[in-house]
């Protein structure tokens, strides 16, 4: 049996490429290995990146036998999302909190939400002047922060809605680049040297934040309304299995959780559909095609089931996955994976940007072809987005519902014009994949339904 070799560069160099160029440094350590390799980005333990369908399934579908998925190896989203994230649980505790996540996030629910999402990317959409260019990824993440604000939090004007909005914009600002995004992976980095010091600023924002949260979190208790279908509510009603409601804390962590995760990340994906389909005429005239064949009031699960649009929105996740990475695993005691000996301890990844770059699933895979989506169904392990197993994003089919919805509506109320001279490169935020520059647009006017389709102009 094979022992896994690390790369050999130095550990501090490689956690430095990670954190400031993570696509350069996947794609050139998978030519050691295209499925499996081991790198030392997290330091002296090591993270080894598996990248085949095969071993990505067998990582998340064995997480009771050989693997578990323990929170703490999430430490570094620690000061983001709080103690009680179900990101950061493990065991019994991941469970009950999942179980008790999970309704708001199915079926009938997500009508609910369906006409509040249309309503607010027409609202934001707005704000765009004809002639007068824009920053796409800026007014994704207004829609975003919009539907986590009145969705999901359940506040929908008012002083506290504004002051969330400008607080939560701020705290965001932590991970906005590749050199803010440090901060979280160097902890030497996270002092608190006053208010005038990143980590100081950091921290009091967060504070006011938490001080929002837990007022609403009480005056919902206080004048309980049983009617009401935003997510705050819902996990307030929610019971375990031994009747107990999530404490004030739990609920703030997970709403800081749904923040972050569904918030940032949503932006990022809906930003970088809009460059594809206008980077790309064929797809924009087939999309329109497509669209037109709505009628003016179409229902949104009807919008949200078109197969066009459907397979755009897979091949912008496909092309630049907003998470690099599947939750880590890490092996119980020692086994055989792959082919190699692992030694208790170690800390497995599946790498979902190299899954979905790989040639013999995706031909030609720097090509953005949502007809891949049509004429292929992919398996949960080679397709996965928003990861896969018992640790999936719980928010995935509000991510979906809103990416499909808000494309949608720009591209039947708006004529659009890209900006951008030269292909957009994606960088890292956080712990995640977006636009350098966010997408520079135009907006033309308003766009008339025709039979005839115009194809956007790009510079």
């Amino acid at each position: 049996m094979k022992t896994l070799k690390g790369i050999k560069t130095h550990p501090l160099v490689q956690r430095l490429q990670w954190v400031f160029n993570p696509v350069k440094y996947m794609e050139t350590n998978v030519q050691e290995d295209r499925d499996i390799f081991k790198t030392t980005v997290t330091g002296k333990g090591g993270l080894i990146f598996v990248n085949s369908p095969e071993g990505i399934q067998e990582l998340l579908t064995h997480d009771t036998k050989e693997f578990s998925a323990p929170g703490s190896v999430n430490g570094i989203l620690r000061p983001l999302l709080g103690d009680q994230s179900v990101i950061l649980l493990d065991g019994d505790r991941h469970k009950r909190q999942r179980k008790l996540l999970m309704p708001p996030f199915h079926g009938e629910r997500m009508r609910n939400y369906g006409e509040l999402i249309q309503k607010i990317t027409r609202s934001a959409a707005a704000k765009w002047k004809p002639g007068q260019a824009f920053i796409a990824r800026n007014t994704m993440q207004e829609i975003t922060l919009a539907v986590i604000l009145q969705a999901v939090f359940g506040i929908y004007e008012g002083s506290r809605y504004d002051e969330l909005k400008q607080l939560i914009t701020s705290l965001l600002a932590v991970t906005d680049s590749p050199v803010s995004s440090s901060l979280l992976f160097f902890t030497a980095l996270q002092k608190d040297w006053g208010a005038w010091s990143p980590w100081g600023r950091f921290l009091r924002i967060r504070q006011k934040v938490d001080k929002l949260l837990f007022a609403e979190i009480e005056e919902r208790r206080q004048n309980w309304d049983e009617n009401r279908t935003d997510i705050l509510s819902l996990m307030m009603a929610a019971r375990d299995e031994d009747g107990q409601p999530m404490t004030d804390e739990e609920l703030r962590d997970e709403l800081l959780t749904l923040l972050f995760a569904g918030h940032e990340t949503t932006a990022t994906a809906m930003a970088w559909a809009l460059y594809w389909v206008y980077r790309e005429p064929k797809v924009y005239e087939k999309l329109i095609q497509e669209l037109e064949t709505l009628p003016e009031n179409a229902d949104p699960m009807t919008i949200f089931r078109l197969p066009y649009l459907t397979a755009v929105c897979n091949e912008a996740l496909r092309i630049y996955p907003v998470g690099m990475l599947t939750f880590p695993r890490v092996v119980k005691e020692p086994t055989e994976f792959m082919g190699y000996q692992l030694e208790a301890g170690g800390v497995l990844v599946g790498c979902i940007y190299l899954l979905h770059h790989r040639e013999d699933l995706y031909p030609e895979p720097k090509q953005f072809k949502p007809e891949r989506f049509l004429e292929r169904k992919f398996s949960p392990y080679e397709f996965c987005p928003f990861g896969a197993g018992v640790r999936q994003c719980i928010g995935m089919a509000l991510a979906q519902f809103e990416m499909k919805l808000a494309l949608a509506q720009i591209l039947r109320d708006y004529d659009l014009t890209l900006l951008e001279k030269t292909p957009v490169k994606p960088a890292r935020r956080g712990v995640t994949l977006s636009p350098v520059g966010g997408i520079k647009m135009m907006m033309n006017g308003k766009r008339t339904p025709s039979k005839s389709v115009a194809v956007p102009a790009t510079v």
